[in-house]
């Protein structure tokens, strides 16, 4: 009977220590490699539309930023909509670049603005562009810009149902402590990761005057070469269309070409078969941690 019962004690034991084993999560997995690719600028024109849900639907994007303030989000909220399992982060705008088109805030903001009306070009003065073209140097009032980032989430939220984190365009909402503390209050405030530091970034894989086909060979070389752990990539899909030839500003007037050549890489058939041979585990915000919530 001792017996019996010291073997229902091991069974037991046995038992319970398969129950509380607890699997190792896909990103502590030895050997595993994880990709969230980031297509940014969606709303920024037609064509950036297009061009980032074809990356999602047919390419290897599995994240895309909205730009709320752009002259095309209201086409890129219908799009997102209809292609459900996008992840969409709300690409917080405080500035427009482009030299021959433009856009506003959605609310009051003075300091935001320069004398036209319009978003500064530049997050900080740059010495090759006009005097007066940085947000910072301007000075702009913090509880101007926390009015409009708030105003770009709640409307983005509004309209779409899987938004899931911020980002920011530019690198702007986050330029200054100052800016990075409003950020960081409303990604708490609204349960959104602003960013990420759970992936390492992928850097350096081409350059903008790389034509398509060095883009797509580099993409794959990049792929090849990628060692375990969580990456991402961060770029700018569009289309070599008379709209995006339109687009530009001192410094970069070859944007048709340098984004198309990103969509070409992120669709392509031999980037897909390098992501597929080597099991990379394509991710998107909502496959990382989620955030702490707000107190």
């Amino acid at each position: 009977m001792k017996q019996v019962m010291k073997a229902f004690a091991l069974f037991a034991a046995v038992v319970l220590l398969v129950l509380s084993f607890d699997p190792p999560t896909a990103a502590q997995q030895p050997g595993l490699i994880r990709l969230l690719i980031r297509a940014d600028d969606i709303g920024s024109s037609h064509a950036a539309n297009v061009a980032c849900i074809k990356a999602f639907r047919e390419g290897i994007a599995r994240s895309v930023e909205i730009m709320v303030p752009a002259p095309w989000f209201r086409e890129a909220v219908k799009m997102l909509n209809e292609n459900q399992g996008c992840d969409v982060g709300v690409h917080l705008t405080l500035t427009s670049e482009w030299e021959l088109y433009k856009w506003r805030p959605l609310t009051l903001g003075p300091s935001l603005v320069d004398r036209e009306g319009n978003f500064y070009p530049t997050s900080v003065q740059r010495a090759d562009f006009p005097p007066g073209t940085g947000l910072i140097d301007a000075k702009p009032h913090m509880d101007e810009v926390e009015k409009e980032l708030r105003a770009q989430i709640e409307l983005a939220k509004s309209l779409i149902p899987s938004v899931s984190h911020l980002s920011s365009h530019m690198g702007t909402p986050t330029w200054t402590p100052e800016l990075r503390r409003i950020t960081d209050k409303l990604a708490r405030e609204y349960g959104l990761p602003l960013e990420t530091n759970q992936a390492k970034p992928l850097r350096r894989v081409w350059s903008a005057q790389d034509t398509p086909e060095q883009k797509e060979a580099k993409m794959v070389n990049a792929l090849e070469n990628l060692e375990p752990g969580t990456w991402i990539f961060v770029e700018h899909p569009g289309l070599d269309t008379e709209e995006m030839r339109s687009i530009g500003h001192k410094g970069y007037w070859n944007v048709a070409q340098d984004r198309d050549g990103v969509t070409r890489a992120f669709t392509s058939t031999k980037v897909k078969e390098v992501v597929a041979r080597r099991n990379i585990e394509l991710i998107g915000y909502k496959d990382l941690s989620q955030p702490t919530p707000a107190k």
